[in-house]
């Protein structure tokens, strides 16, 4: 095994991203040309992804559940959507202001926190008594997964090597759609085996049980380091940095880093704005746009699609009726409408596996303005199944569903997530990512809330053609305020335009890290 100090020798002061973006070199002085993940790297890494399983799981089991629950508790146009876009809203204000408090109380205090409400909310959820209550539960998961979009992201970001940041980021963030595929899977078990109104309380009450294993395991990670370091805790950040990077034989073998110099924007060494009003400053302007607005913009039909795909394809293939008194009728038009709807989802996986080997090598602007442009084909494509009859009506459909399914997630779905992860400096990066993050949500509570209605008040045809230009209207915004991360050293590209604008940062990111 590699043996000795990597390409720094002997250096001492150096950042933490320097100690693990670290090759070390076997015993012959070779370099072993990659910088291996420690177990604890590696354990950061799959707890942050089983968050993102449990949101997909959560979010889009709604899907086959909303039925059952308008069939128990009476629900109308209105209330069907609040409980569409309950867990959304809370997402929103979960990511702007519970993610934001990782900048304040540390990366890992928030990531062991919002599991813990996740599972509170989550069982008091699969015993709702009322729709009222059913709402605010809902709502109380969305604002404990809100809270995982930034504080998993930087958790992973700020522990691994630079090179792999993309690709390790947007594996955990496939969880996401492997979640959703298990939503699906678990709506329809559960409805094969339990064919009652009340079986959508199982579906949620499935996800207890794991999501307290993961809880417990994330008390026994480390804290952020550059975060640490950000905050002029020199010597905790050091111990972590070791502690992260424990391996054997032992590489490094002792971690010294740079005192922060004044200027570096280090709490009391020159940091300037602050808080949230950093984001809108001429620095992160930029920045701020670029993660909030195409996020906006992807969610709005990412959402839309996903929650209700199996509604769509139940009106589309004419088995949904406006009202449904029998409970084997909507079981069994859910059952089919389940089926139709994880055919469709696979390219979720497919999509996000794509992105994953793709981010670190095309770069996340190409890759988002791609994605969007091939979203508003398959939604166009969807659309234009109205003026064919069958078979080709049906191949239409799915053929727009999986394109756009797909597209989505090799393109903004996964980047949005990705880059505002990585363009905002480490102190007000959480605030950052969860702007972004609550601003995407906003798009999902608006369309989770308008679809049901939209649906029956202009049709299919129109909401796709809708979505369609919205997704072409990301693509221009992403282009227009494009900051390419792709392999930069987050820590050395905000410092060296520490004293600029993001336009600066701009040009910095595709030199050399």
């Amino acid at each position: 095994m590699a043996k000795g100090m990597g390409m720094f020798g002997a250096d001492k002061g150096r950042s933490v991203q320097d100690y693990i973006d670290e090759m070390p070199v076997w015993a012959d002085g070779t370099p072993v040309g990659y910088t291996p993940m420690t177990g604890m790297q590696w354990r950061i890494w799959w707890l942050a992804a089983f968050g993102k399983f449990f949101e997909g799981m959560v979010v889009f089991t709604t899907a086959v559940a909303l039925p059952l629950i308008s069939a128990e508790f009476g629900l109308g146009a209105t209330e069907h959507g609040v409980i569409g876009a309950a867990s959304l809203a809370g997402i929103l204000v979960g990511a702007l202001l519970l993610g934001g408090l990782s900048d304040t109380f540390g990366r890992k205090f928030m990531f062991v926190v919002e599991m813990i409400l996740f599972i509170i909310f989550l069982v008091l959820l699969s015993v709702s008594p009322t729709y009222f209550w059913l709402a605010v539960f809902l709502f109380g998961v969305g604002v404990a997964l809100g809270c995982d979009y930034p504080t998993a992201h930087l958790i992973i970001s700020e522990s691994i090597p630079s090179a792999n940041r993309g690709r390790l980021v947007l594996a955990a963030f496939g969880f996401q759609a492997l979640g959703a595929l298990a939503g699906t899977a678990v709506g329809y078990a559960v409805l094969v085996n339990d064919p009652t109104v009340s079986a959508w309380r199982l579906m949620y009450a499935a996800v207890i049980l794991p999501a307290a294993i993961v809880t417990v395991a994330r008390f026994f990670i480390t804290e952020s380091a550059p975060w640490l370091f950000a905050q002029g805790r020199t010597l905790e950040a050091a111990r972590e940095t070791a502690r992260l990077l424990y391996r054997e034989p032992a590489y490094p073998h002792q971690v010294e880093l740079a005192t922060p110099a004044v200027g570096a924007g280090t709490p009391g060494h020159g940091a300037g704005a602050s808080g949230w009003r950093e984001l809108f400053t001429r620095r992160n302007r930029r920045a701020t746009i670029l993660a909030s607005v195409p996020w906006f913009m992807q969610d709005l039909s990412t959402y839309g699609i996903g929650l209700f795909t199996p509604t769509i394809l139940a009106a589309a293939f004419g088995h949904g009726t406006p009202i449904q008194h029998d409970v084997t009728d909507i079981v069994a038009s859910q059952v089919l409408a389940a089926e139709g709807a994880a055919l469709i989802d696979t390219l979720l996986i497919a999509g996000i596996f794509a992105a994953v080997l793709l981010a670190d090598r095309v770069g996340r602007i190409p890759l988002q303005i791609i994605g969007f442009i091939g979203c508003a084909a398959g939604l166009l494509l969807a659309a234009m199944s109205h003026y064919y009859p069958d078979p080709g009506r049906t191949l239409l459909i799915f053929a727009g569903f999986m394109l756009f399914n797909f597209m989505t997630n090799v393109g903004p779905n996964a980047q949005t997530y990705l880059i505002a992860g990585e363009v905002f400096p480490t102190r007000v990066r959480g605030k950052g990512a969860g702007l972004a993050a609550a601003t995407g949500k906003i798009g999902a509570v608006l369309t989770a809330f308008l679809f049901p209605i939209l649906l029956a008040d202009i049709g299919t045809t129109a909401l796709l053609i809708g979505l369609a230009l919205t997704s072409f209207a990301g693509a221009a915004i992403t282009w227009a305020f494009r900051v390419e991360t792709m392999g930069a050293d987050l820590e050395r590209l905000h410092q060296r335009a520490a004293d600029d604008s993001l336009d600066t940062i701009a040009g910095a990111a595709r030199e050399p890290a």
